[in-house]
């Protein structure tokens, strides 16, 4: 099957024009050499998660064209994904049944408006958790589709020789320099330090992803510290390396764009595909006591059976064809009339799909 997807975003730029996708393709390719000269992250989380779904598909056979404006239009009962950032992508003025996601979902206003200019039938966030940030009266139209891991880039490195026990990935965002510094990342320190432990810290946004594959060949476990994650790529990674996480899963949203919009309560996760074969999870009033129980059961965790489990490139790609495959028959429908994710009774859970 042909399944025609867009992205825009900082990474890979949608140009509807002859010549467009080379001349993206090769913005992308001047903008990932840039990076890496200086030192900061090559790809942006939605670009890697696109290209893990592009993958997803053609594992499972399909034909994956990427920004092909010209094939869009010549069918345009034709569904698509749209993925990245959609007013970029509105502009195109598409008209096609639509898929969204992975990408940064517009809040509820802006979001009204682009429906007008897009053919919009399911809208996806990577986890279950976030689509209570909408109002009970849309969530309908909203599906959990996480992005598949790819295993094969990320094998067993459990038998690697180790000289590192924990990496401590530091991913706090909010706050960063005030209460959490104070009673999250400096006890964890001194708790790795009490302990005898070797460790490395790393600080999101200021590693190549080269540096952090050969950390976590290097360690025998992670420590994530984060506020709350839609999907959490990188602990997955780890995880499919076959590294038990212990987690800072303290239940509270912090970020203030994502409180805004909610009236009622939402309970976010920073690890929001985990079981217990990943790992341990931990608040601020528990870290001695939960992570002496992780430490202890170190040799028991298998995450990687989790992430073939749940988490693989194909388990992606099914995930997608799950929400896709319906469009097909209901291309020239109108909204109101077609498969929403409600009405197939999806049952997704943090546990995974």
């Amino acid at each position: 099957m042909k399944i025609p997807l867009f992205f825009d975003g900082y990474d890979l730029k949608a140009y509807d024009f002859r010549g467009g996708q080379s001349l993206s393709y090769l913005r992308e390719r001047l903008r990932y050499g840039y990076r890496l000269m200086k030192g900061a992250q090559p790809r942006t989380g939605f670009y890697v998660a696109f290209t893990n779904l592009s993958k997803s598909l053609q594992m499972l056979g399909h034909d994956v064209v990427i920004n092909d404006f010209a094939f869009a239009r010549r069918h345009p009962d034709h569904p698509i994904g749209l993925s990245g950032y959609l007013p970029p992508l509105a502009r195109f003025g598409l008209r096609n049944p639509a898929l969204y996601g992975p990408g940064r979902v517009p809040d509820p206003d802006d979001l009204e408006v682009l429906q007008r200019q897009l053919n919009l039938r399911i809208l996806t966030y990577p986890s279950t958790w976030p689509i209570q940030l909408n109002p009970v009266e849309i969530r309908r139209q909203f599906a959990p589709m996480f992005v598949g891991i790819d295993t094969d880039a990320w094998p067993d490195m459990s038998g690697n020789e180790k000289s590192i026990d924990i990496l401590l990935y530091n991913k706090v965002r909010w706050h960063r320099k005030s209460a959490r510094e104070t009673d999250l990342v400096q006890p964890l320190r001194d708790l790795l330090k009490a302990r005898g432990l070797t460790w490395r810290e790393l600080n999101y946004g200021s590693h190549t992803p080269t540096q952090y594959r050969d950390l976590v060949s290097r360690s025998r476990a992670l420590l994530f510290c984060t506020e709350h994650e839609t999907q959490g790529l990188a602990y997955q990674e780890a995880m499919s390396a076959n590294l038990p996480v212990f987690a800072w899963d303290q239940g509270e949203l912090v970020d203030p764009s994502q409180r805004a919009l909610t009236a009622g309560e939402v309970i976010p996760s920073s690890v929001p595909y985990f079981d217990e074969r990943c790992g341990l999870q931990f608040q601020i009033n528990n870290i001695e006591e939960q992570f002496d129980r992780f430490w202890r059961a170190l040799p028991t965790y298998r995450p990687r059976d989790y992430v073939l489990e749940t988490l693989s490139l194909r388990c992606g790609g099914e995930r997608f064809m799950s929400l896709y495959t319906p469009l097909l028959d209901a291309g020239s429908a109108p909204a109101s009339e077609v498969f929403t994710p409600a009405e197939a009774n999806i049952a997704v859970t943090s546990e995974g799909v």
